[in-house]
């Protein structure tokens, strides 16, 4: 199950769950309520009965001053239940029969002991029903999801023809004019169609995963070589030092690639990008001075974007690629003034 889908089936099994509980916990309580009433009303009933008889089990006898005292209204305090009732004959004495207070407790408890059991058995099915039903709304989804997939591989599919011939093509024309600028501009636009065409693969999980041992700073110097071609205006300043890592090359290429092209597209007239590879810290530092973005914390969210251009998934490949890959990230923005992204890179060095 892709991190959508559990995102979605979690929010529609909590909603589900969350709901039914509330709905049952209120039906509990009113059952309770009238579980309460019940008992008062049987206590009540005995106290009445104890009143003709004296058969007075579980119950306490006193007299009380008949002019003080309610007759036939059960009254609760802190020592016991008890109630009023009249004694033949007698004007100035009223009989006293009370329910402990403890006992009542104990009552209380039982009828409780036994809601929640109740309330426990059914909330095991509510849980059960939540995940039948969160699957069931999960399925549109997941429809939607393949289908979804399926046309961006045929689009990636048909866009390899058309690519290969104008990569061949720009190449034989470079060889008969090598000084054109015209041509390094096509070669430079079929290599941005390339980089989108490896992030729409990397989105659907069409990225390989195998490992192997490759020397980080010399990919970095191959990258940037690329990037610098298309953003003449710009200066990069290299910091690295050797490094070999043990991880994915293609998909470390999508991570600098994507790093590397928006720190160049979204940078200021005639400013630059600095790329440090620390091996003693084993960290990857790409440094920026563009235009900043205001609410970093959504960088890596799918789609999120502050301006026009892109499409916004990006970054969020960059973090999906990074979290596979056992490598942590840290960005940090502030706007108008740059964005640093750190790679930590103590888990994938080859030592």
């Amino acid at each position: 199950m892709r991190r959508v889908e559990k995102e979605s089936f979690l929010k529609s099994f909590l909603l589900f769950l969350s709901s039914l509980t509330l709905l049952m916990a209120t039906l509990f309580y009113n059952l309770y309520t009238r579980e309460q009433i019940n008992l008062d009303n049987r206590i009540f009933s005995q106290m009445r009965l104890c009143s003709f008889d004296l058969k007075c089990k579980d119950l306490e006898i006193d007299f009380a001053d008949a002019k003080k005292s309610e007759l036939y209204v059960l009254k609760k305090d802190d020592k016991a239940l008890f109630a009023y009732f009249p004694i033949p004959g007698s004007s100035q004495y009223v009989l006293q029969i009370s329910y402990l207070s403890e006992k009542y407790r104990e009552d209380l408890v039982k009828i409780q002991k036994e809601l929640l059991f109740e309330f426990f058995a059914i909330f095991i099915v509510l849980i059960l029903l939540s995940v039948l039903f969160s699957f069931y709304a999960l399925h549109p989804l997941r429809e939607a999801l393949k289908l979804t997939e399926e046309f961006i591989r045929d689009i990636l599919h048909d866009f390899n023809t058309p690519l290969s011939i104008v990569r061949l093509n720009v190449r034989m024309l470079k060889k008969d004019c090598p000084q054109s600028t015209k041509i390094d501009r096509i070669e430079q636009a079929v290599e941005t169609l390339l980089r989108l065409q490896n992030n729409l693969r990397s989105y659907i999980g069409g990225h390989e995963l195998q490992k192997e041992v490759f020397s980080l700073d010399e990919l970095l110097k191959e990258r940037v070589q690329l990037i610098e071609r298309a953003f003449s205006h710009l200066k990069f300043d290299l910091q690295i030092s050797p490094l070999k890592i043990v991880a994915n090359k293609d998909a470390m290429i999508r991570i600098i690639d994507n790093i590397l092209s928006n720190a160049a597209k979204y940078n200021k007239k005639d400013g630059s990008i600095t790329v440090k590879l620390i091996p003693d810290l084993a960290k990857l530092i790409i440094e920026d001075t563009g235009i900043g973005i205001e609410y970093p914390h959504k960088a890596f969210e799918r789609f999120y974007k502050e301006n026009e251009r892109g499409i916004g998934i990006g970054l969020h490949i960059v973090k999906k690629l990074c979290d596979e890959m056992n490598i942590d990230i840290e960005l940090k923005s502030k706007k108008d003034e740059g964005t640093t992204v750190t790679l930590f890179l103590d888990k994938v060095t080859f030592s």
